[in-house]
């Protein structure tokens, strides 16, 4: 499945590395790519979308609905 998040609290590379190590903890295979400047996180997985807005969220990003 390929899911769209607005990220809020990314600014800069480590953000970027951050949200990509916590999608990628809960699905290895995961391709996630990071727009800072948009704030959006693109993300193709078979998790359920729940599962990777709870990961990016547990990292301390907020995820918008």
């Amino acid at each position: 499945m390929q899911y769209q998040f607005t990220v809020e609290g990314m600014t800069c590379g480590h953000c970027e590395r951050a949200v990509v190590h916590a999608v990628r903890e809960v699905d290895t295979d995961a391709v996630v790519k990071v727009d800072l400047a948009t704030k959006q996180v693109s993300v193709e997985s078979d998790k359920a979308r729940e599962v990777i807005a709870n990961a990016i969220t547990e990292e301390g990003y907020k995820v918008a609905a």
